[in-house]
C-alpha cells in the first residue's frame, strides 16, 4: 500500500453520514405526521361535520394505499433516474401539498353543494350543517378528501425510494440495516408525536388548521435538504477516510476511481427486474406485512374509540405509550450486525435469521381482544410489541435490497415493493371499513366476540400470522445470499 493510500486510511472519518440519517429521520417523522392527521381526527372532529361510516373512512384509506402503491412503482423509477436530491425536493413538495389540501375541504363542499366558496373555515362548517342533503354531503366530501389524500400519496411514495438510495450512497451493506433502522425510527416518532399534537390542535384551532400546521413542516426540512446533501463523492463535508469507508463493498473500483469520480451504473428495467427472484421475494414479504402496519397507524384510534369510548385526545397516552413501544425496533437495525460480525453470517443470511425472530412477536396480536376485557392497557402494549416487530422486520427486508442489488437498481426495487406493499395495505384497509360496518350492523359473533369486537378480533389474527407466511415464501424464492449484477 503506498504512502497516500495509508494517509487516507489512518485520516479519521469525518461522520457527515450520520448527518444525513438524521435528514432521513426528520422526513420520514414528518412523512407519518401528515398521514396520521386524518385517522386522528375523523371519528371526533371529521365524521359530526360530514356524516362518514367506517365504510367511508376505509374508502378514503384504502384509495390511499393503492395509489401509493402505484405512485411507489413510480417513485423508484423516478428517483433512480431523477437522483436522490431532486427526487426528494420533488417527494416532499408534493406530498406537504397534498396535507395542506385536506384542510380545504370542508370549503370546497360549502362551494360545491352550498354555493359558498369564499368562506372561512367555520362558516363553511355552518353552511353544511343547513344542509338537508345528507348523502350529497358524505359524498362530496369522501370525493374531494380523496383528492387531496391522491396527491398525498403520490408525494410520500418518495420518501422510502429515495431514503433508502440515500441510505445506499451514504452507508456501507453492513451498517444500512442500522442506519435504515434509524430513519425508520421517524415513522415511530411521527406516530408519538401525533396524538400529543393533532388532536389537540384540532380541538384549539379547528380540524383544518392541524392539516395546514404538520403539512408546512415539509417545507422546513426542504431547506434544509437543499444546503445539507450532495452526493459522497463530491460532498466538502465527507473525507477521504469516510468515503473509502462508505465504499468499502465496491472492491471492484480502484481507490482513485472512488475518490476523483463518479462512478456510473446500468439502470434495471421493470421487465429485467422481475426476472429475478430477489425480486419477488421483496415484493412479497412487502405485500404480506405492509398492510399490518398500515392497519395499526390507521385504524388504532378508531379502534380505542369504538371498543373503549376514548375519543383522541383522551386515547392519547395509549397512543403515546403504543407508539414508544415501537421505538425498540431499533434493536432491528443491530441484531443483524451482530449476526454478520460476530457470527460471521453473510448479511442476506444474518438478516433472514433477524426476521424470522421478529416475525413471531405479531403472534401475540391473537391475545390482543381477549386481555383487553381486563384493561384498555394490554391491547396497547400489545400492538406497540407488534408495531415494534414490524419496523425490525420493515428496516431488515429494505436492506435486503441493497446486499443483492446493485446501487443504482435499489430505487427501482423499492418501488415495486412499496407497490406491493400498498396493494396489501389496499386490501387490508377496505376490508376493515367494511366488515367493523357489517359486524357491528349486524351484531357478528366470532369466538366469543361479538359486534365490532368480532371484526377487529379477525383483523388482529390475520395481522399475526402475515409475517410468518411472508418470511417463509420469502425464504423459498431465495434461500441463500446470491448477488445480482447488470
Amino acid at each position: 500500500m503506498n504512502e497516500s493510500n495509508s494517509n487516507v486510511i489512518d485520516t479519521k472519518k469525518s461522520g457527515y453520514r450520520w448527518t444525513i440519517c438524521t435528514l432521513l429521520f426528520f422526513a420520514t417523522t414528518i412523512n407519518y405526521l401528515d398521514r396520521q392527521v386524518l385517522s386522528l381526527t375523523w371519528k371526533d372532529f371529521i365524521v359530526p361535520e360530514f356524516h362518514w361510516n367506517n365504510n367511508d373512512y376505509g374508502t378514503i384509506t384504502a384509495i390511499f394505499s393503492i395509489v401509493y402503491a402505484i405512485s411507489m412503482l413510480l417513485a423508484g423509477k423516478f428517483v433512480d433516474k431523477l437522483d436522490t436530491k431532486k427526487g426528494f425536493i420533488c417527494a416532499i413538495s408534493i406530498w406537504s401539498i397534498g396535507a395542506i389540501l385536506h384542510a380545504f375541504c370542508g370549503i370546497a363542499t360549502s362551494g360545491i353543494i352550498g354555493g359558498k366558496w369564499l368562506v372561512s373555515f367555520e362558516k363553511a362548517r355552518e353552511v353544511i350543517s343547513g344542509i338537508q342533503n345528507i348523502s350529497r354531503v358524505i359524498s362530496v366530501s369522501v370525493i374531494l378528501f380523496i383528492f387531496a389524500r391522491i396527491v398525498l400519496a403520490i408525494g410520500e411514495a418518495g420518501n422510502f425510494p429515495a431514503a433508502i438510495k440515500a441510505t445506499a450512497e451514504y452507508f456501507p451493506k453492513k451498517d444500512r440495516a442500522f442506519a435504515t433502522s434509524i430513519f425508520n425510527a421517524g415513522a415511530t416518532v411521527g406516530a408519538l408525536a401525533a396524538p400529543l399534537s393533532i388532536p389537540f390542535i384540532a380541538k384549539a384551532w379547528g380540524w383544518e388548521m392541524s392539516f395546514i400546521i404538520i403539512g408546512a413542516l415539509g417545507f422546513i426540512w426542504l431547506f434544509f435538504w437543499i444546503i445539507l446533501y450532495n452526493k459522497p463523492n463530491y460532498h466538502p463535508k465527507v473525507n477521504k477516510a469516510e468515503l473509502l469507508y462508505i465504499q468499502q463493498d465496491e472492491n471492484e473500483i480502484s481507490i482513485s476511481d472512488v475518490f476523483t469520480k463518479e462512478i456510473t451504473k446500468k439502470k434495471i428495467s421493470f421487465s429485467q427486474a422481475f426476472k429475478h427472484k430477489q425480486t419477488w421475494a421483496f415484493a412479497i414479504g412487502k405485500f404480506m406485512t405492509d398492510g399490518v402496519w398500515w392497519f395499526f397507524l390507521f385504524w388504532t384510534p378508531a379502534y380505542l374509540s369504538s371498543v373503549y369510548h376514548l375519543d383522541s385526545t383522551h386515547s392519547a397516552p395509549q397512543i403515546f405509550t403504543l407508539y414508544l413501544i415501537t421505538l425498540l425496533s431499533i434493536i432491528g437495525g443491530w441484531l443483524p450486525t451482530f449476526f454478520v460480525e460476530k457470527k460471521k453470517m453473510d448479511p442476506y443470511t444474518g438478516r433472514m435469521k433477524a426476521m424470522l425472530i421478529f416475525a413471531f412477536f405479531p403472534l401475540l396480536t391473537l391475545l390482543a381482544q381477549p386481555l383487553g376485557k381486563y384493561s384498555v392497557w394490554l391491547p396497547v402494549i400489545i400492538i406497540g410489541i407488534a408495531g415494534a416487530a414490524h419496523q425490525a422486520w420493515s428496516a431488515n427486508i429494505f436492506s435486503t435490497i441493497g446486499d443483492m442489488f446493485p446501487k443504482s437498481a435499489i430505487g427501482t426495487i423499492t418501488g415495486i415493493g412499496g407497490m406491493a406493499g400498498g396493494l396489501g395495505s389496499f386490501i387490508i384497509n377496505k376490508g376493515s371499513g367494511q366488515l367493523f360496518d357489517y359486524a357491528e350492523k349486524n351484531q357478528m359473533e366470532f369466538l366469543g366476540f361479538k359486534g365490532i369486537e368480532a371484526g377487529y378480533f379477525i383483523i388482529f389474527a390475520i395481522c399475526a400470522v402475515s409475517y410468518l407466511i411472508g418470511w417463509s415464501i420469502m425464504k423459498c424464492l431465495v434461500p441463500k445470499m446470491r448477488l445480482i449484477y447488470l
